[in-house]
């Protein structure tokens, strides 16, 4: 789940400029397992995706809340007036991705849910910077929007498995739409406070307002095995607290256009452990369509202004 809304003024400053690479890559590697993880544990037990997705963000907010808190202190849950109301959104938009994403890795698989989330979320938010937030359009930005368009349909129109509900399509959308408004309401924010900051009470209004739909969904704790405990504090602990601390981190010594392609470690790693462990694999089509969303992700980094021009 990569990072949303970019890098504020003044994120950037020590880590040595091969390391910071590094932790980013680390950090997309470790996003790229959230959906295999939740694969496996569907394997185990029939958990609901919606518990799956409270726990995963419930138990990843004390590490990203300590991270911050020893950077911050006070200051990590310090927001005022409509910044409060954007905090509100960024949960509810998260609990959505949240529900929606784990569904679609039910129904469709890791890869396909993956590759439609991650790769198609850039140029909604493209569209709707342009629509909502009257941003510029450059040349540029006009041709990654059209790659991007027939490399979505491409991939959406890809015949999901036999045995895979088509809804799950829907539900892949859906966590790419919700995605989106991530990454803006988190773009909002992100010239006023820390992107640790706002990741972390992001986190935490999402899995508060997950907490009673799981628990309508059927959450019964007290009778799962140590190996639904296992994969859960793995999804909640290594690729969502870790790899957000790793990807800040790495993000101070990383220009924005390089740890863009460097994310595309996420579906790339998504995809290859799909197909390693469940034999998940994509038919040409949805290969060319995940091919024209990876160029259009770089080619929309790429047209951003950069700070002072």
């Amino acid at each position: 789940m990569t990072a949303a809304g970019g890098q504020p003024s003044g994120v950037r400053s020590h880590p040595s400029p091969v390391s910071g690479p590094a932790l980013v890559l680390a950090a997309a590697v470790l996003w790229g397992t959230v959906g295999i993880a939740s694969r496996l544990l569907y394997g185990i037990e029939d958990i609901p995706p919606l518990v799956v997705g409270f726990f995963r963000l419930a138990l990843a907010v004390p590490l990203l809340g300590l991270w911050c808190w020893w950077r911050l202190g006070p200051e990590t849950f310090r927001f005022d007036g409509s910044d409060r109301l954007r905090i509100a959104g960024i949960g509810l938009t998260m609990a959505a991705y949240q529900a929606c994403y784990f569904q679609a890795v039910a129904d469709v698989g890791v890869a396909l849910a993956t590759l439609i989330t991650i790769c198609s979320a850039p140029v909604i938010v493209s569209i709707l910077a342009i629509i909502l937030l009257r941003e510029k359009v450059s040349r540029t930005v006009v041709t990654a929007l059209g790659l991007g368009l027939i490399g979505t349909i491409l991939l959406i129109g890809t015949p999901p498995a036999e045995d895979a509900d088509p809804a799950g399509i829907l539900w892949a959308c859906g966590s790419a739409l919700s995605y989106s408004g991530f990454v803006l309401l988190s773009r909002s924010l992100a010239g006023r406070h820390d992107p640790g900051k706002i990741i972390v009470t992001g986190f935490g209004a999402g899995a508060v307002m997950l907490l009673p739909l799981a628990i309508a969904a059927g959450m019964t704790p007290g009778v799962w095995t140590g190996q639904v405990w296992a994969a859960l504090l793995y999804m909640g602990l290594v690729p969502t607290g870790l790899a957000y601390v790793l990807y800040f981190r790495g993000m101070k010594a990383t220009q924005a256009t390089p740890a863009s392609i460097i994310a595309l470690a996420e579906p790339l790693t998504a995809t290859t452990l799909a197909f390693a462990l469940f034999g998940e694999t994509l038919g040409p089509s949805a290969i060319a369509g995940a091919i024209l969303l990876m160029v259009t992700m770089v080619l929309l980094v790429r047209s951003r202004p950069r700070p002072g021009s």
